[in-house]
């Protein structure tokens, strides 16, 4: 299914009643169509498994989808994760710059696992990550403070470490909960350095990284 289509099967499927109430739980950060993740999911499936066969990646249908209605950036994020091992560090700047136009939770959330797994196999982009964890965009912040989830032991601690003792002391929500999501998550695999972690910084970190961190401890 070309790109050109699966973007003419989502406007058919267009929902105004329900793109209103799917707009406001997103703070109104761009216009919805009104289509559910399942259906989304039913609509693209074929255009995404014919995706995972390409040599080299559509940045032109990319650009295209995040130009259009929120669906569309989740459609192209969907479509980059299929081509995930066509992304190399070249492609780090460009999705830095797609991450920072309408930036949110929803979309943000996806981009630290896709430039996560560029780190994983290039981790001369761990640099890059570093860098993110000082920036003064909070998004940037959290894809550097999240990027390692769900790595279990391929996890480098020490990176861990060192990007979120670069974002204690704030009052900014989505940076602290970012901050208890990655503790919690690497809590599954290696609880014993996640209690050290919170010992050696319990006076800085904030009540709600604790909490989300110690979950599962």
């Amino acid at each position: 299914m070309p790109g050109k289509d699966v973007i003419a099967a989502f406007y058919a499927n267009a929902d105004p009643v329900k793109a209103q109430p799917m707009a406001a739980y997103m703070k109104h950060i761009c216009p919805f169509l009104g289509i559910p993740k399942p259906e989304r999911a039913a609509l693209s499936k074929e255009f995404l498994k014919q995706a995972r066969q390409a040599t080299e990646i559509d940045w032109e249908f990319v650009t295209d989808c995040w130009g259009r209605e929120r669906e569309f950036q989740y459609l192209a994020l969907d479509y980059l994760r299929a081509v995930a091992s066509l992304l190399t560090p070249a492609d780090v700047p460009r999705l830095r710059d797609l991450a920072l136009i309408k930036p949110w939770w929803d979309t943000i959330d996806v981009f630290d696992r896709i430039i996560g797994g560029i780190a994983l196999r290039f981790p001369a982009v761990n640099e890059t990550l570093l860098a993110w964890s000082t920036d003064a965009s909070i998004w940037l912040r959290r894809i550097a403070i999240d990027h390692q989830l769900n790595r279990k032991d391929r996890t480098d601690t020490a990176l861990l470490e060192q990007i979120i003792v670069n974002n204690l002391g704030q009052r900014e929500f989505f940076i602290n909960k970012a901050i208890g999501w990655s503790l919690r998550e690497y809590s599954k695999t290696d609880p014993t350095w996640v209690r050290a972690f919170l010992a050696r910084h319990h006076d800085s970190l904030a009540p709600l990284s604790i909490r989300e961190a110690s979950k599962y401890l």
